[in-house]
């Protein structure tokens, strides 16, 4: 079997178009509804190990529906079900991007458990595409069970938000002296993002620890999330009806764009990367119960 593996500021993905499963037989009846031969839990954590598997930070399962919309299933690395991703849906575009035979700028509407989300492609290099996704709106959450036990000063700037997936955004000082493994292992049912102002003006510096995946290089909903938090916090200027939040992180730079297309929304934009096409054992992850 043949996965794509794809990558946004060092968040990695796995692509695998379900019209090859289906080509490998019978997966009686729709490959995201109802009886399936496949663990897809145990191919995510096989195939995205680093170690022994190709590597990434999921697995995006690609099910096309016509010209422009098309299903995507997403399994962490551990092998969990994560409802959104922003860099993932960038990447699973550029994949469909890559198979149509049309060039020049295209949109997609993503069909993922968080709702549709629409993406527009434009070709930048024969590997890499610039991707922009209107991520939907930003809602609050409650405090995630276990939240008081990370013992955060009542005084820190915090915030619990959804971006179709959970997210706690804290502002700090420093982001390089936070211990963001253990933070994030004591709330592991939410992505955990922190968060200091600049170095630029409209500019904000984030690491992350991500809900089945741990420490990434990137993370697009939790940029999404950190930039609303710290233009709700003054940590940047208000740039009028909509505005333009750069958000640091280690793999690379994210452009998030707060109250577009319309106010309440955030729109994510940046690279996307085909780094290359990898075969996969596929008897490995049948279904474990037959």
């Amino acid at each position: 079997m043949r996965v794509h593996k794809f990558d946004a500021w060092g968040n990695d993905f796995l692509v695998l178009d379900i019209a090859d499963v289906r080509s490998q037989g019978d997966t009686t009846g729709p490959i995201f509804r109802g009886p399936m031969l496949v663990n897809w839990p145990a191919a995510a954590r096989a195939w995205c190990n680093r170690t022994t598997g190709v590597g990434a930070d999921g697995l995006l399962l690609l099910e096309r529906l016509d010209d422009i919309n098309a299903r995507m299933r997403l399994y962490n690395s551990d092998g969990s079900m994560a409802e959104m991703s922003g860099n993932g849906a960038r990447c699973f575009a550029h994949a469909l991007f890559r198979g149509d035979a049309a060039r020049g700028e295209r949109m997609y509407r993503l069909h993922t458990d968080a709702g549709i989300r629409e993406v527009t492609v434009g070709e930048r290099d024969a590997d890499s595409v610039i991707a922009s996704v209107d991520m939907g709106e930003i809602t609050p959450l409650s405090a995630p069970t276990g939240w008081d036990a990370i013992g955060a000063h009542p005084d820190r700037p915090v915030m619990h938000l959804s971006v179709g997936n959970p997210h706690t955004v804290v502002g700090v000082d420093d982001v390089t002296v936070v211990d963001v493994l253990g933070l994030g292992r004591m709330i592991p049912q939410v992505n955990l993002e922190v968060v200091a102002p600049g170095p630029e003006q409209h500019a904000i510096t984030m690491r992350v620890h991500e809900r089945g995946a741990g420490i990434t290089q990137a993370c697009g909903t939790g940029a999404c999330a950190s930039a609303w938090a710290a233009l709700s916090w003054g940590l940047v200027p208000q740039g009028g009806e909509r505005t333009e939040v750069l958000v640091h992180m280690p793999g690379g730079d994210a452009t998030v764009t707060v109250h577009a297309p319309s106010r309440g929304r955030v729109t994510l934009t940046g690279p996307a990367t085909h780094v290359g096409a990898y075969e996969v054992t596929w008897q490995a992850v049948m279904d474990a119960t037959s």
